[in-house]
């Protein structure tokens, strides 16, 4: 990781990977973000996905309430071949008070199958554990959402719980995937 000194509205933290920088995002780009701007980033297709406007949407309400944290962000995955934008992940808030985290993650449909997010989640996960009192990374993923679980399980995770939902069919509710220190 390598903190930038950039100007107000840019990303401060940079977490290289191989293939994708996760540069974190501010107020400012969130805001931007979550009413339908593309926060200064070229995605592939030309826009992010809903995901990342709900999650953005999240921060600035943080922002709002006087809880953002600016680590605890968003990031948004930019490829280096091509500057592009592929998608976002990020952490819901800051670690709680047992240090667990949890985070959530979404990429452009022209980005997926090619193990962005594996390898996103790998260097997010990893930074957040290296982070003072937090022990435990959570990831909450949707039972009918199996490229997600597959995401979550090559990245380290493991399911721990289900939560069963309000209709609780044969595809309703959700799991519950860790990675711990």
């Amino acid at each position: 990781m390598t903190r930038a000194d950039e100007p107000a509205g840019e990303s401060t933290i940079r977490i290289p990977t191989d293939r994708l920088t996760l540069a974190s995002i501010t107020p400012a780009v969130a805001s931007d973000l979550s009413s339908s701007g593309d926060g200064g980033y070229r995605w592939v297709g030309s826009a992010p996905a809903d995901g990342t406007r709900v999650g953005a949407g999240l921060m600035v309400e943080q922002y709002e309430e006087g809880t953002f944290h600016p680590e605890w962000t968003m990031y948004v995955l930019v490829r280096r071949a091509d500057d592009l934008a592929v998608g976002a992940m990020g952490f819901h808030r800051a670690p709680d008070g047992d240090g667990r985290v949890e985070i959530g993650y979404d990429l452009v449909e022209g980005a997926r199958g090619h193990g962005y997010a594996t390898e996103a989640l790998r260097a997010l996960s990893a930074w957040a554990l290296a982070q003072d009192g937090v022990r435990t990374v959570t990831a909450v993923i949707d039972r009918a959402n199996v490229p997600s679980q597959n995401v979550v399980t090559r990245a380290g995770f493991t399911r721990v719980a289900e939560n069963a939902g309000e209709d609780a069919g044969e595809d309703a509710g959700e799991y519950v995937y860790e990675i711990r220190r």
